[in-house]
């Protein structure tokens, strides 16, 4: 057994006051928790973690409208286990006295703090064969990467990735199983690509893409309304820009992202699939690789391009209409997937968000829309409701 550890008791005046970014402390019972370092990684976002800073959580992670937390949650928490609550009971007992009522807590162990795991959540949380998750907290449980290294033989997210996938000799199987159970790197950082002068140009924050993109859809419809006919013209010709890029963004990641099955088994092919999606499945909540760096959307998107003025062949504007209404719906696309994975979100997002998350830490196979699920709807791609947890 480990040897004791006294913990402090803190007065709810103390406990309201840890409700920032600084310090974020919160209660289930008397138990009291800093979950200050998990604010940033949390993937809701930091708001609804603030939002109950300084207050119970006991409710919240147990409900099914918000979304019921796994066991990684509880972990998490046991982890971050500082003290206990002063309640009136506690302060009674303090003061001397011997009312049967007036019950100091447990003495405070580090073996005391494995209560958490007795809340009767350990067996009845699913864990999904094909990623090992369990839900969307498991995406962000800090990964042990020395242990996770030696358990697995994969990637040592110590040292840069890329050598490691073209020089590591994995098998097809073995790297698409490793690839799909997601790993969290250690402070919610990014881990090393490279490790040299190129790192950066791995790296794009999401306020990128709205910056670089945006003037230019609005430079390039501007300049295709002298080719319409009417306004009315062109803005029917930029919203099927806008509908068909749902239907691109779906084929890309179906068929594009996720062509797993029909992978050539070598190196070349597999270091690639990590390079465009696999790196974003395996590490899902790195801030800096959930948007499409600027060079690689041009190379993707030049293609379209040509293809538009090849469909549209009769009329540059509307053609070039058509395109800017496309770019946009990727503009859109690429911030959605931002803030489904790291931010809290009005209702339609929310399940959106639940839905993408599941894509990640449930069924990789199926739940390709991101923005919407309405294609996956038409090809039978939804993905399964989660099987009903049971006592």
């Amino acid at each position: 057994m480990s040897p004791s550890r006294t913990l402090p008791n803190f007065s709810l005046a103390e406990l309201a006051s840890h409700n920032t970014t600084k310090s974020c402390y919160v209660t289930m019972g008397t138990r009291v928790f800093d979950v200050t370092d998990f604010i940033e990684s949390h993937p809701g976002g930091e708001d609804l973690v603030l939002e109950y800073g300084g207050m119970d959580v006991t409710d919240i992670l147990k409900d099914e409208v918000s979304h019921t937390h796994s066991q990684a949650a509880y972990e998490i928490l046991e982890d971050s286990l500082v003290g206990f609550l002063a309640t009136e009971k506690v302060i009674g007992a303090a003061a001397g006295s011997t009312h049967p009522d007036n019950i100091l807590p447990l003495p405070a162990t580090e073996e005391g703090a494995k209560e958490l795991k007795q809340n009767g959540v350990v067996n009845r949380v699913p864990v999904f064969a094909s990623t090992g998750m369990s839900s969307e907290e498991d995406l962000v449980k800090e990964t042990d990467l020395v242990t996770d290294y030696k358990a697995h033989k994969f990637l040592d997210l110590n040292k840069p990735l890329l050598m490691q996938m073209w020089f590591g000799g994995f098998s097809k199987d073995f790297y698409l199983e490793q690839v799909h159970r997601p790993r969290h790197y250690k402070g919610g950082a990014s881990a090393p690509l490279f490790g040299n002068f190129l790192e950066p140009l791995t790296k794009t924050a999401w306020w990128v893409v709205p910056t670089i993109w945006l003037p230019l859809v609005a430079y390039g419809t501007y300049i295709a309304r002298a080719g319409c006919s009417s306004l009315l013209e062109e803005g029917a010709y930029w919203f099927l820009g806008l509908f068909l890029w749902t239907l691109v963004e779906y084929i890309l990641h179906r068929f594009l992202f996720h062509l797993d099955k029909y992978l050539p088994d070598n190196r070349v092919a597999l270091t690639l699939h990590f390079l465009l999606h696999g790196i974003h499945h395996y590490l899902p909540m790195d801030k800096l690789r959930l948007v499409m760096p600027p060079t690689l959307f041009l190379a993707l998107a030049t293609p379209f391009w040509k293809l538009a003025h090849f469909v549209f062949f009769w009329n540059w504007s509307i053609a070039t209409s058509v395109f800017c209404g496309g770019i946009f719906g990727y503009i859109c696309y690429d911030l959605t997937h931002y803030f489904l994975h790291h931010k809290n979100l009005p209702s339609y997002w929310r399940e959106l968000k639940k839905y993408h998350l599941q894509h990640h830490f449930m069924d990789y196979e199926n739940g390709f829309g991101v923005t919407s699920r309405f294609w996956d709807g038409v090809f039978g791609t939804e993905i399964a409701p989660p099987p009903v947890k049971t006592l």
